[in-house]
């Protein structure tokens, strides 16, 4: 199950050219929950580990930066 060119959506803008078949996704080193990233040619790319054929979602580095920044002050929490 691989991601193909066509199947990526960028956040906020034009799909880049990647290609996600050889991307090394990352999961979180606690292990817990289902999202993991993978660096690839400047961008991050984000997906379910549990459903890694839905397309992953593609950051350009401003917005990885703007997301992770309101996580951790709790932007998304919904607890």
């Amino acid at each position: 199950m691989t991601d193909s060119i066509t199947e990526q959506r960028l956040v906020g803008g034009p799909r880049p050219d990647l290609d996600l078949t050889q991307a090394e996704w990352q999961s979180s080193t606690q292990g817990v929950g289902g999202v993991q990233i993978a660096f690839v040619e400047g961008y991050i790319a984000m997906r379910n580990r549990h459903s890694p054929e839905i397309p992953a979602l593609i950051f350009t580095p401003a917005e990885w930066r703007a997301f992770v920044l309101d996580a951790r002050e709790g932007e998304f929490d919904l607890t």
